[in-house]
């Protein structure tokens, strides 16, 4: 059974399935140091659930495996990163948000592959999830043997580097276990040397208040000033711990059509897309994980680029537009983008 389920996971588009228990008694010290030291910031669901997240099984009664599944995600056709970011006038958007929003694609594969179980093991107790509840998603998929956590968090695998997502299935089914994988980092730091922010305080410790996807994408409010010109052009994410280690030479790039470019994501100006209207945020990111931000965050995050952008007539001009912005955040961070502006 344990290999059946392997094998229409490949069918199903995944790149590989692992199993495991749910014993993560190892990770959930780890878990309650990192909640202490305040590291998830304003993310409150990450210390709501309390211990839920390192116990399946309180989370899920009955569950006694976590089948968890590996997604390529790396565009196949996208404009080379390195060059987006060399252009201080181009905006960076996050490789996993070029596309079509993850949450459905893992989701629904998750779930068929789920209902085939049931077909052929009879009905058995299971719930999908697929970032949506407090889940240790990376340390149950090293457990199961589909890579190591790196030293920037997130889990490698030495065919296919980093460049992926994570799912589960929780299951009352007593199927075999996998063999965990060991870690391959070595002595190579390079993804906490090169992070912007200097959010990787140590290995394997991530302090989520200093990270620039924490900054765009999870932070309601201000982005904290000191951290506004280290952030460069990335309006949407971070990949720099992803692009600069050594195991992303051997990614997969993405086989399934959902996750192509979408909206010319890949190397957008910034003018252009701090001139969209609400509607045009909306109708134009239908669809993308992105929507989720909303518009002032939208705006918000576009100006503290183009307040990092070389000085130029053009964005103040496109700045100025917004100067009386409704959102008191935008109007915060468009006046912050002015000064740096005209005062360089």
């Amino acid at each position: 059974m344990a290999q059946q389920i392997k094998q229409w996971g490949r069918e199903l588009g995944f790149a590989a399935v692992g199993i495991a228990d749910g014993d993560l008694s190892a990770a959930e010290a780890g878990l309650q140091a990192w909640l202490d030291q305040g590291f998830h910031g304003e993310m409150d669901y990450m210390a709501a659930h309390g211990v839920k997240r390192s116990r399946p099984a309180e989370l899920l009664p009955g569950t006694l495996r976590i089948i968890s599944a590996r997604l390529d995600y790396l565009p196949p056709a996208s404009k080379d990163p390195h060059e987006i970011m060399a252009d201080a006038n181009a905006a960076y958007v996050s490789r996993y948000a070029l596309g079509r929003d993850y949450h459905k694609v893992l989701r629904n594969r998750l779930q068929a592959l789920a209902e085939k179980i049931s077909a052929e093991a009879g009905e058995h107790h299971f719930r999908v999830f697929t970032d949506s509840a407090p889940v240790l998603e990376v340390a149950l998929a090293e457990k199961s043997g589909l890579g190591w956590r790196g030293k920037h968090t997130l889990l490698l695998n030495r065919q296919h580097g980093s460049w992926f997502f994570l799912g589960e299935i929780y299951t009352n089914l007593p199927l075999p276990l996998d063999a965990p994988e060991s870690s391959h980092c070595g002595t190579c730091q390079a993804c906490i040397d090169v992070c912007p922010t200097q959010a990787i305080v140590a290995p394997y410790l991530l302090d989520a208040r200093r990270c620039i996807s924490y900054l765009t994408i999870e932070l309601k409010g201000s982005i904290p000033l000191e951290l506004r010109p280290l952030m460069g052009n990335r309006i949407y994410g971070c990949d720099d711990c992803q692009l600069v280690c050594p195991w992303n030479r051997f990614a997969q790039t993405a086989t399934l059509a959902d996750f192509e470019v979408r909206n010319g994501l890949d190397s957008a100006q910034l003018l252009a897309l701090f001139a969209w209207s609400e509607t045009d945020f909306n109708e134009r990111l239908a669809g993308s994980p992105i929507r989720r931000i909303g518009h002032e965050r939208w705006l918000r995050n576009i100006a503290v680029a183009l307040g990092n952008a070389p000085p130029s007539a053009d964005i103040q001009a496109v700045l100025g537009t917004q100067v009386n912005h409704p959102s008191a955040i935008v109007r915060e961070h468009v006046a912050w983008a002015l000064q740096r502006q005209t005062a360089r």
